[in-house]
């Protein structure tokens, strides 16, 4: 199997596993879990995330995010780009509000600190009666309309309350100057041919960021579809502190 084949089905993979999962990305559960001074599954899941990106920035979101195998299948009904700019710092709002709202809830919650990775599933499972469904449809209805309607994976770049813990996990690892997993680009063999650009599923102008030797952006997922769709093998994964030059 090529490399992109492997991570479809391993998107798809997890989005069929999405309703015994789903609980263990919970921005809610959080919450709750903080106001009984428990340590839940989805703060466990996000401080992973965090230390991961430190080394290998977004590969979650290619590879195992059931919500973005959600997004890529959004692209059989429209492949258009997103609009950007502003819109993809909304995500950042969000996770500062909500993160504020999880420290205040630690402050004002009561009991002993405990960790419970399983809290508020039923033996590991998260979609355990029907009542749980209409969470988990709102989740789906969530990711998947905006992806249909403004491009995509446009939920990843606007609001999704997981990017943030990567992104700023990444920025940390580069101050800490830790080996990134990132993609190097040999900029005199590209022939601005615009592969890499349609083939990005996060709609980044790849070509703009050649010239640099290396493919470095918050929006960048480490999914390699621009490095597969090259003609010319511009593109390739390195793992290094090296930094762009400017």
């Amino acid at each position: 199997m090529k490399r992109q084949n492997v991570r479809r089905l391993l998107l798809i993979t997890a989005l069929l596993l999405f309703p015994v999962t789903i609980w263990y990305f919970s921005p809610y559960l959080i919450i709750r879990s903080a106001l009984e001074h428990i340590m839940n599954g989805s703060s466990i899941v996000f401080g992973l995330m965090f230390i991961g990106s430190a080394f290998f920035g977004r590969v979650w979101c290619a590879t195992f995010c059931p919500v973005a195998g959600l997004q890529e299948c959004a692209f059989l009904i429209t492949d258009k780009e997103p609009k950007q700019g502003w819109r993809n710092r909304v995500k950042y709002g969000i996770w500062i509000v909500w993160g504020g709202a999880i420290a205040a809830c630690w402050v004002i919650g009561h009991g002993n600190f405990k960790i419970d990775f399983f809290y508020a599933t039923d033996h590991g499972i998260s979609i355990s009666n029907i009542y749980a469904y209409f969470i988990y449809y709102g989740i789906i209805l969530l990711f998947f309309i905006p992806a249909v309607i403004s491009g995509k994976r446009s939920a990843c770049h606007y609001f999704c309350w997981m990017a943030p813990f990567m992104i700023f996990g990444s920025k940390a690892g580069q101050i800490l100057h830790l080996p990134q997993l990132h993609m190097s680009a040999q900029k005199e063999k590209c022939i601005s041919c615009g592969k890499c650009r349609k083939a990005c599923p996060m709609s980044i102008d790849v070509p703009s960021l050649i010239p640099l030797g290396q493919i470095r952006t918050a929006e960048c997922i480490q999914c390699g579809s621009c490095a597969d769709a090259c003609p010319k093998g511009v593109l390739h994964f390195s793992m290094s502190n090296k930094m762009p030059s400017k």
